[in-house]
């Protein structure tokens, strides 16, 4: 039976709930105050990452914390502001780091990942947006060889457990591959399965136009209220209200501020991250998508350019932005690969809604029939936007998802 949905936030997630929905038969309105992919859908690295089967723990190893401390890293930077203001949800996210809970956490969240392409095909099909994507896979490089060795090992395990596929590459075979790279590299992980995007926020419009095209509506306003109303829901926007059955909430890191105004306390935090697109020096050409992995940034060749993206930052989520990072990145990047000038006005900064247990929210919210969350997929919306959309939409017709949601369930907390 069709029903009215109301779909707050037009990220990747957001979009793609609302694709999955509308393909079902929905009568589904997407509401942002931007532009379908113009906030942290806009500013990824670009990689469906199929291979991330682990999520980011917090560091608890002696070394890595005396190292993060300076607070001069590429991968980490903190502020005090940031780290006063997610203490509760910081300290949660160090406990379910330790190796007996991560040990659970991850096939959970892997079940996830092994999702993604499978429910990325049918949206890039429908919206003609094959021309965006290379299915390439990218490369992880390496300065040491024993930083590369332990890697090749949990790429083992991880290629046993959850299917993933990759290639040990010698600096011989990186150098016929990439030759513009730096010549001090050992060697790199050649991840097959990822796909790369040369336009992340063009992807999520691409969506958007395909969402539309099955009769979805986009309106874009400023959300001012939602609450319940009659035996649904309305959500007040600057430009009218819309009543709806039923609401689901992807505003990403913006969603826990809302949600703590209908009473539910879901310990979202932010890492921040920052973007700059370059030239390439003379004839230097960059063929792959390539993370320093012992450094922490990214280089990946997009259409606007060679896009530069840094690590985390923890930080207030509206903070003014703190460019040392990107800088610092740079600097080495430079030496990686030649660079050019810069080619945007000003850096891009964006934030990732991440939660205590690495885990994204997905289902309903408890106590508030007809509301649904989609939020809190850290460093992987762009890639799991879809997988959530599917299973959000399985969910929300009463069905039984195609893996168990409830390590997903907003009540774990």
């Amino acid at each position: 039976m069709a029903r009215e949905i109301v779909v707050m936030g037009a990220g990747m997630v957001g979009v793609s709930v609302a694709w999955y929905l509308a393909k079902r038969g929905h009568s589904v309105t997407l509401v942002d105050r931007r532009e379908p992919g113009r906030e942290t859908s806009f500013g990824n690295a670009g990689i469906i990452q199929r291979e991330a089967v682990q999520p980011y723990p917090f560091p608890r190893d002696l070394a890595t914390m005396l190292r993060v401390l300076p607070n001069r890293q590429v991968d980490i930077r903190y502020r005090p502001g940031g780290m006063m203001q997610a203490a509760g949800p910081l300290l949660q996210y160090w406990q379910n780091s330790s190796p007996k809970r991560y040990a659970r956490i991850v096939p959970e969240y892997a079940s996830l990942i092994c999702l993604s392409l499978e429910a990325h095909a049918p949206m890039v099909e429908a919206a003609g947006a094959d021309a965006l994507v290379r299915r390439e896979g990218w490369l992880e490089v390496y300065r040491t060889r024993e930083a590369m060795s332990a890697r090749l090992r949990d790429a083992e395990a991880n290629a046993e457990r959850f299917g993933v596929r990759y290639r040990a590459l010698d600096a011989g075979e990186l150098s016929t591959l990439e030759p513009d790279l730096s010549n001090e590299l050992v060697g790199a992980i050649h991840w097959e399965q990822p796909w790369t995007v040369a336009d992340p926020g063009a992807l999520v419009q691409a969506y958007a136009r395909s969402f539309e095209a099955e009769g979805g509506r986009v309106w874009q306003a400023d959300v001012t209220d939602v609450a319940r109303h009659g035996s649904g829901w309305r959500v007040a926007t600057s430009e009218g209200a819309l009543d709806a059955e039923q609401v689901v909430m992807a505003m990403g890191p913006w969603s826990r501020e809302w949600l703590s105004s209908l009473g539910l306390e879901i310990p979202l935090f932010v890492k921040r991250g920052y973007h700059m697109h370059y030239g390439a020096t003379g004839s230097a050409r960059l063929g792959h998508w390539v993370m320093d992995a012992e450094v922490g940034y990214l280089l990946a060749p997009m259409q606007a350019g060679i896009r530069l993206t840094t690590g985390a930052e923890l930080e207030r989520l509206e903070a003014p932005p703190h460019l040392a990072q990107l800088a610092a990145a740079e600097r080495v990047a430079r030496k990686l690969f030649p660079l050019g000038e810069r080619l945007d006005d000003e850096p891009w900064k964006g934030a990732r809604p991440c939660t205590p247990d690495m885990k994204p929210v997905i289902g309903p919210a408890p106590g508030q029939e007809g509301l649904w969350l989609a939020l809190g997929h850290g460093h992987q919306g762009f890639t799991l936007g879809p997988a959530t959309g599917r299973l959000l939409a399985q969910m929300m017709e009463g069905e039984t998802p195609e893996i168990d949601m409830a390590p997903f369930r907003a009540d774990r907390f």
